[in-house]
């Protein structure tokens, strides 16, 4: 029997020793690679935090303990060790495990997570509330080095080191976000990896620093400072003590027995403290630890080959992206790009190594990206920052304050917009026409195939001069009508073709579900004017002034409901008094769960037979049920 088979109860794992512990490791890489060959999920990452978690799950008693991952990507092994293995094969399924920590999923998961730099915020909280209601457990901090670049994490050092509160936070340093760390603290932290002897190089400098007799207290403030002096010159580490924090490391997290025998004595104190851990992404998959960024986040994959599965052929609209700033940024110097820890996922690989010069990373710090692309902008450039839909929720003050407020031409890619699918409500990209369409000078365009989005990019850079948003999909745009020139310039929505009977908007990646509908509903002796909503703001009103003639309006978006393009339609159309039965096919007021894309707009009634049947049943029901929305009741 394995020894993972024995694991039935949180706590077992203590009753395990070395030798079986290390035997654990193997068992529990074996099974993930398995499990996530066949689900997909967060591989590499978990890999390199296999003998971290054995060492936690050892230490700590997570029955009374609490543990926040930050991100979580790294969480696997964690659900697995508490009572979760079973159920692993319906990871990031509907209705099934969640790739993320959820606490409605269970018990010991002590926070929703799923964006990074949060975790030592979180575990401050719960720390300073552990001491108020007079508690004794411990509270940990898992984070990793790529999100420890975050204001958020330096944020919440300075207020946990400042507060006294006992806490531990560890830095797992594998030298990686999804893609390469970057900047100069990550450059410090490769300094003090290369000084492995740290604590015993600093007890043996303490022991001298004690002998430096001490006379008068001029002499003894300058034998203080002598001594700071000599531990930041020697150990390179004044940074986390300077925040208040006992620091321990760099520890070889895949050295199990070295990692209990720290975490013991870690519990025996009563301070902040922070253990440095260096690990590699991906360790024990020969695939993933020599290309961890590409087995960060996996499809199935053939375990012996590494070979991804059900790999899709079309191009996707990252790569499209990608191609054509490429293309424009060799006419025009005055393109940079920008990205947010996410160069391959945005598709920006090639575009960074063409042009060095033009592409910053700012690491994972959204924030920071947009007002760095706003002094881009005032400068003179043409920044373009590409980034998922759900990363830039993370900088909404400052596309509003540091771009939008002053009119800057940047440019935001917004990748992955609308539902993204197994990553689950953390990362669904159902927000952005809602927090974008409210903000003055901002413009949003929305393609509807792959030859809109080449040209909505060429117009942004080349002949838009103030903030604009295109958004697109994870994965490919279609092809339909992709031999139809747009003319951005004209900022006007796209009559497809005219009918009598109603009209259906379809925004952006819906355009196809809305064109298969039409042309169903002809066969039902059902004549549909479709109209492509290019512009999400400015709002085509011309457009919205002919709507006057069709007694129902089917509006079709990736996005939520409200503050979508539901809400700016309507308004509009109250606006010059066009009253009709308005319906709205999007996403409701709630956080989107995980599972496929197919499951997820079925489910919510976006996918093609969905809406085709609601149309049918509404322009050919003699009951009037459905609201009439915008009409005063007077007129109902």
């Amino acid at each position: 029997m394995k020894i993972l088979d024995k694991i039935k109860n949180v706590n077992d794992i203590k009753l395990l020793n070395e030798n079986e512990l290390n035997i654990l490791a193997k068992e529990l890489r074996g099974f993930l690679i398995k499990s996530v060959s066949k689900t997909g999920g967060h591989l590499a990452s978990n890999l390199g935090v296999v003998e971290l978690t054995i060492a936690l799950m050892y230490c700590f008693n997570f029955d009374e303990d609490k543990i926040v991952f930050d991100v979580g990507h790294q969480s696997y092994l964690y659900k697995i060790l508490t009572n979760r293995k079973n159920q692993f094969g319906s990871l990031r399924r509907f209705d099934g495990l969640c790739g993320f920590p959820k606490v409605s999923e269970s018990k010991y998961d002590f926070f929703d997570v799923g964006h990074a730099s949060t975790s030592i915020s979180v575990a401050h909280g719960m720390a300073f509330a552990r001491d108020l209601e007079n508690k004794n457990y411990n509270v940990i901090s898992l984070i990793g080095d790529g999100a420890l670049m975050n204001g958020l994490a330096f944020e919440a050092l300075n207020s946990a080191g400042g507060s006294k509160k006992k806490m531990l936070v560890i830095l797992n340093d594998n030298q990686m976000s999804i893609g390469e760390s970057v900047g100069g603290f990550i450059n410090r932290l490769n300094e003090i990896r290369l000084t492995p002897n740290y604590e015993s190089n600093k007890r043996d400098i303490n022991e001298f620093l004690k002998n430096i007799p001490v006379v008068g207290e001029d002499v003894s403030s300058f034998v203080q400072k002598t001594k700071d002096s000599v531990k930041y010159f020697l150990l390179k580490t004044s940074l986390f003590e300077e925040f208040g924090f006992k620091y321990i490391g760099p520890v070889n997290g895949h050295d199990t027995k070295q990692l209990i025998k720290v975490l013991n004595q870690i519990k025996e104190t009563d301070e902040p403290v922070l253990l440095h851990v260096y690990t590699q992404k991906g360790r024990g998959y020969k695939f993933a630890s020599e290309n961890p960024e590409k087995y960060h986040g996996v499809p199935p994959f053939n375990i012996k080959t590494g070979e991804f599965l059900n790999k899709s052929n079309s191009v996707s609209c990252s790569e499209i992206f990608a191609d054509s700033l490429i293309e424009i940024a060799e006419k025009n110097e005055k393109v940079i790009a920008i990205s947010a820890a996410m160069t391959s996922g945005t598709g920006l690989t090639d575009f960074a190594n063409k042009f060095p010069e033009r592409f910053f990373d700012v690491g994972i710090a959204e924030g920071h990206g947009v007002t760095f692309a706003g002094g881009l902008a005032v400068s003179g450039h043409i920044p373009v920052f590409a980034i998922y839909s759900t990363f830039l929720q993370r900088a909404y003050d400052n596309i509003i304050h540091d771009v939008c407020l002053q009119n800057l031409h940047v440019v935001f890619a917004i990748d992955r917009s609308g539902i993204v699918g197994e990553d689950g409500a953390t990362h669904q990209g159902v927000f952005d026409i809602s927090f974008l369409s409210h903000i003055p000078n901002m413009t949003i365009i929305s393609p509807k195939n792959q030859t809109d989005l080449k040209n909505a990019l060429f117009y942004a850079i080349n002949e838009h001069n103030a903030p604009i948003a295109i958004r697109y999909p994870r994965g490919s745009l279609p092809t339909l009508h992709n031999n139809f020139y747009n003319d951005f310039s004209k900022m006007k929505s796209e009559i497809i073709f005219e009918g009598d009977d109603c009209a259906i908007i379809s925004v952006g990646d819906m355009f196809e579900v809305c064109y298969n509908v039409a042309e169903r509903l002809k066969e039902k002796n059902i004549k549909a004017t479709l109209i492509n909503l290019n512009f999400i703001k400015p709002l085509d009103l011309e457009m919205i002034k002919s709507l006057h003639k069709y007694n129902k309006i089917f509006i079709a978006e990736n996005n939520i409901k409200q503050g979508g393009a539901y809400s700016i339609i309507l308004n509009a159309l109250n606006k010059f008094d066009i009253f009709a039965k308005v319906y709205s096919f999007s996403f409701p007021d709630e956080f989107i769960p995980h599972g496929s894309l197919a499951k997820l707009f079925e489910t919510y009634g976006l996918d093609e037979d969905s809406i085709y049947n609601k149309i049918i049943n509404e322009l050919t029901e003699t009951t009037e049920t459905t609201e009439i929305i915008g009409l005063p009741k007077s007129k109902r």
